[in-house]
């Protein structure tokens, strides 16, 4: 069975599919404390990244250790949010979930200052 949702082909669902995603990037950011915090940090260390002496590469993995936090600090806020849709409720479940989802955040952000320093001391 095929969702409605994707019918559309082509440069239709490209562009869809990009609205959708400037939706969600609204949404987490109007919404999500924890994402405005994140996306001011990546302002701040993705200029200062370019301007490293560190080669392509290293800046490249600078960069992507900062966009990662963005990435994972989406998905975790995709989790809690269809968490919540499903019940409000207590349940050893969505707490996992949740605690989950809070780990993988947790772990992009310790990720960061090791790649930095490996790339910048390494």
């Amino acid at each position: 069975m095929k969702s409605p949702h994707k019918s559309k082909a082509g440069l239709a669902r490209i562009w869809n599919a990009l609205l959708h995603s400037l939706d969600g990037l609204a949404a987490a950011f109007g919404h999500e404390d924890a994402f405005r915090q994140e996306v001011l940090l990546a302002l701040v260390l993705i200029p200062i990244a370019l301007y490293t002496p560190a080669s392509g590469a290293g800046k490249a993995a600078m960069i992507g250790s900062v966009l990662l936090v963005l990435i994972v600090e989406l998905l975790n806020t995709a989790i809690e949010a269809v968490t919540d849709r499903v019940s409000l409720e207590d349940h050893v479940l969505a707490k996992r979930a949740k605690d989950m989802g809070s780990a993988a955040v947790m772990l992009a952000v310790i990720n960061v200052p090791v790649v930095w320093l490996l790339v910048l001391l390494g």
